[in-house]
């Protein structure tokens, strides 16, 4: 066992302060939940603690680990986006890059990958392409090759945010059974929005301010600052109010904007080896009414990312699925899939569960207006969504500097800028504090008010609701009626 100490680290990227004189002690197998508002640099502090600061940023501090420094793979992270610790083809190949850099023999190095999928419940299989993934499988198989490591300290960003209830519960249980194991007790620092799940579990929270500051430090039950954050028994807010028709569709549709029978679709991916196909969807029945929010939910792994990918035209799927009349593509065509880039454009707002795939520009401002200036729609939405947003101060930075939670937000307001008829989010409110979720609610709520048809993936039970919606099980059916 090993105390971890931090001192007066302050990180800068450009004019922008990310966390500022923060001093942090975890004494061996202590327990800490590091939280506070998006963007308020919880990220930036474990990636310090880890060493892992890129070098575009200005940092000064000092970690230390019993007084020492760190030696390699005494400090495990696990970093907030999982396709970011991908290292290998496999599920059990990319668990066992930690073990084998650690010198371990074949047979001891498999015996660990097992040990850790287990523990991760992860249950797709070491066999299993990481590509063919859905977001929350490979969140457990990135938490998977942190303690196949075997690190003296464990640090933790976001492990449960795009899981399911039940599976959060279960990886949250997983990782107090890995920092609790009889033969090696670690030390553990995590970063959640879910400060319910985890408060019970910890021995201390720490909290950052807006500023990037300590702004409290104390036991769960006595350190409640911060009303932006998701404290234990405080209700959702109420999601704000946004401007009638500042999200009116540039194309209005009548009826349903999109209609899916029998949809399926099966992964395949050309390599050097031959993987067998994985069908993620089959039988699936949809259908998105303009004006309305559609919710789509089911289990971590249940395809419904998959399912706003074919709903988006981005993947050809079997079945059939026709988009509205009015929203017919040249020559008449209304199956998404057969759409020119443009017309895609057009017509949808895709948001997805890794919003920086959708960056294309090199500053806030120019991202957030970037698609409805090639479709020729003018950039007035751009900036009122920006403030609304909470990003109009960051306008000049580029969209890869911004947190996890910014990066959501911004990929929201790129989507909306340019007036889809179809707008498709991806887990929408992962990574946002109670204000920022107001705000990212009231946008979804207003898009469908202002006549788009709007279809939601999320495990958010607050942004459920009651509404009706598409509700998968195992990607092999759709069930209509009451979302989760």
């Amino acid at each position: 066992m090993a105390d971890l100490t931090l001192r007066g680290l302050t990180v800068t990227s450009g004019d922008r302060v990310l966390v500022r004189d923060v001093d942090l002690d975890v004494a061996a197998g202590e327990r800490v939940l590091l939280v506070g508002p998006s963007g308020a640099g919880k990220s930036t502090v474990l990636r310090a603690l880890a060493g892992l600061l890129d070098d575009e940023v200005d940092a000064t501090g000092d970690v230390r680990l019993d007084g020492r420094a760190p030696a390699p793979g005494e400090i495990g992270l696990l970093v907030q986006d999982p396709l970011d610790a991908v290292v290998a083809e496999t599920a059990g190949r990319d668990t066992a890059f930690g073990p084998e850099n650690a010198g371990r023999d074949r047979a001891r190095t498999w015996r660990e990958v097992a040990r850790a999928h287990r523990a991760a419940r992860f249950t797709a299989g070491r066999d299993r392409e990481v590509a063919t993934l859905s977001g929350g499988e490979r969140q457990r198989l990135a938490l998977a090759g942190t303690l196949a490591a075997d690190p003296a300290v464990l640090l933790l960003d976001e492990p449960t945010s795009m899981l399911d209830a039940p599976t959060a519960a279960a990886v949250r249980a997983a990782v107090l059974d890995a920092v609790r194991e009889p033969s090696r007790t670690r030390s553990l620092v995590v970063v959640d929005h879910d400060l319910a799940g985890w408060a019970p579990h910890v021995d201390r929270v720490v909290v950052l301010g807006a500023d990037g500051r300590v702004a409290a430090d104390g036991p769960p039950a006595a350190t409640r600052t911060g009303d932006d954050l998701w404290w234990p028994g405080r209700g959702a807010p109420d999601p704000v109010d946004v401007p009638a028709g500042l999200l009116a569709p540039v194309l209005a549709v009548a009826g349903d904007a999109l209609r899916g029978e029998g949809l399926g679709l099966v992964a395949t991916r050309r390599s050097l080896r031959p993987r067998p196909p994985v069908t993620v969807l089959a039988g699936v029945d949809v259908r998105l009414p303009a004006g309305a929010l559609t919710p789509v939910t089911g289990g971590s792994g249940s395809g419904k990312s998959s399912l706003l990918r074919v709903l988006a035209g981005l993947v050809r799927p079997t079945g059939r699925l026709l988009a509205a009349p009015e929203l017919a593509g040249a020559r008449g065509r209304r199956t998404p899939h057969a759409w020119t880039s443009a017309e895609l454009a057009a017509r949808t707002g895709w948001v997805p569960q890794f919003p920086e795939h959708t960056f294309v520009a090199a500053t806030v401002a120019e991202e957030v207006d970037v698609t409805a200036r090639v479709l020729g729609r003018g950039s007035a939405r751009g900036h009122v969504l920006l403030e609304l947003l909470g990003l109009a101060g960051h306008a000049h930075l580029n969209p890869f500097r911004l947190s996890g939670g910014e990066q959501r937000r911004l990929a929201l307001a790129s989507a909306l800028a340019a007036g889809p008829a179809v707008l498709l989010a991806d887990e929408p409110t992962v990574g946002q504090d109670r204000g920022t979720w107001a705000v990212v609610t009231g946008l979804l709520a207003a898009a469908a008010r202002d006549g788009a048809a709007v279809a939601v993936s999320t495990h958010d039970e607050r942004l459920v609701g009651g509404a009706r919606g598409v509700h998968l099980r195992a990607g092999t059916t759709a069930v209509r009626g009451e979302a989760a």
